[in-house]
This record gives structure tokens, sequence and C-alpha cells, in this order.
């Protein structure tokens, strides 16, 4: 696959750049470049749409959404060490390809983008949750991105997917499902990385939904699943308390026992309480 784009095959462009992965940086390199553009090809049709790319590292997923004719890349990255091998991609793809460096959890992109905007993202392990939750909940809706196309350790990612009564499902899975239409669409060993991570990871396809599935106020239903999930063993009568005094009577109302607990509930369940918390 070296031949997408007639440069280097990966393993040579660290070599040669010295670019040995950071632990400190959650730095797992993808460096088949079948893979990585089969994830770019997974984000859908790229070619009338500018794509996000958080922390490309040493270019591989760059390489395979650009040669799959996305119009344009913004790649942010926090590790100046990359940034020679990135530019000469950009060399590579004149006017295709812009490189930020810094902190993604510190740049606003929109800038840099023009709609519609995708993202898709080999996410450093240690902020990936983070950056989810964030495009998960932005202040208005629909968000600045038509879809997000992200690796995470497989244990983030089924929980993003998780249905009621599972072990994963809690406060992503219901933050995720809520606005958006999320998949699995890839598994991946820990040998398909350098250096391997002791887990496996998995790319998730979440694709914005026009408007939410159930109507709720952001802010309380946050804070519902918050105080839910976090005493998670206990009844909902007792795990939400806090919320209001009659809060057995919201529960009924809501069509939840009092006696469930929070991972048995459902997305539209939770949704109706909160929407029952708010009325007063």
């Amino acid at each position: 696959m070296p031949a997408i784009d007639g440069l280097p095959p990966l393993r040579d462009v660290i070599v040669t750049h010295g670019l040995s992965a950071k632990k400190a940086l959650g730095q797992n390199f993808l460096l088949d470049l079948n893979l990585t553009a089969k994830i770019a090809r997974l984000a859908g049709d790229l070619s009338g749409s500018d794509v996000l790319e958080i922390g490309p590292g040493p270019g591989g997923l760059t390489r395979g959404l650009l040669a799959e004719g996305a119009r344009r890349v913004l790649a942010i990255e926090k590790d100046r060490r990359c940034l020679p091998a990135l530019a000469e991609i950009a060399a590579a793809y004149p006017g295709r390809l812009e490189v930020i460096e810094g902190d993604a959890l510190d740049i606003d992109p929109l800038a840099h983008l023009t709609p519609p905007i995708r993202v898709a993202a080999n996410l450093p392990y240690n902020v990936g949750t983070e950056l989810l939750v964030r495009w998960l909940t932005p202040p208005d809706w629909p968000p600045f991105w038509d879809s997000l196309t992200l690796m995470f350790q497989r244990e983030v990612a089924e929980r993003i997917v998780a249905t009621p009564g599972s072990k994963a499902y809690g406060r992503l899975a219901l933050l995720a499902q809520w606005r958006a239409d999320p998949h699995i669409v890839l598994n991946l060993p820990p040998e398909a990385f350098t250096p391997a991570p002791k887990v496996s990871s998995a790319v998730v396809h979440l694709t914005a939904l026009p408007a939410p599935r159930h109507a709720a106020d952001p802010k309380v239903l946050e804070r519902v699943v918050a105080m839910a999930f976090n005493q998670r063993r206990k009844m909902l009568r007792a795990a939400l308390k806090g919320l209001a005094p009659d809060i057995q009577d919201r529960l009924i109302a809501a069509g939840i026992k009092p006696t469930d607990r929070a991972e048995t509930v459902s997305l539209e369940q939770f949704c109706a309480l909160a929407r029952a918390v708010a009325a007063g």
C-alpha cells in the first residue's frame, strides 16, 4: 500500500524522523496503510467534506483520508517531533492538509474548517473519552460535525454502544445514543499497533442525529444520569433522592419502578424522568 501516494512506508517514516511512541502522550501508532485506508473508508464519502483529525502521529490515517478523497484535512498534533513527517504529506497533497501544533483540548478547530465536517481519528488513549463527551455536548444541536469515526480502547467502544441490562451500559452510552447513532465498525487486536497496547481496540462510527431521540433538557438529563450511575447498585429511589423530595412519584410518572437500578432503565425512560424533574 505505500504506493497510494508515493510516500515511504510508515515504518521508514518513523525511523527517519525518530518517532518512537511516547506513553505520556497516549501514542500507539497504526502502521499498516491498508488498515488506515480502511478506517478512512469507514468514515464515509469524504469527497465533499473537510475532516478533523486529532493526534495524527506519523500520518498513517492522514494519508488514508487524503487518498480516499477528503476535501481538506485539519490535523491537530501535540507532539512536535511528528511535524516534519506531516509536512512531507502536506507537500504531497498541496493545499489539502493543514497541521496545527497544540493540544486538541485547547484548540477551536472551526476557524479552520468548512462544513460539511467529519471527524476521523485514532484518538490518544488519554484524551479520547473527554473529546467524545465534548463533541456530544455542544451548546447547540445539531453539532459542527456530521459524523465521528474514532478509535478507542475496545472497552470504551463497548460502553458507547451498550444497551440496558449490560455491565457496560452507563452515562457514555446514554450520552452517545441520545443525539447520535453509534456502531462499532472495526475491531483491532493489540498487535496491529506499534507499540502493542495491553488491550484490544475498536473503531466507532457515530452519525449525528438532526435532533435528540427524545425531548429533554440536556443539563437536567446529564444530572439525572450522573446521579443514577454514580450509585448504580442502589435502587433509583435512593440514588436520586437528592433530586426532589417526591422523586418516587416522578419515577412512577416516567414509567420507572422506584426499585429499578440505573442499568435497567432505557434512554427513553431517562428522558421522561428528566422532563418530570424539570417540570418542578
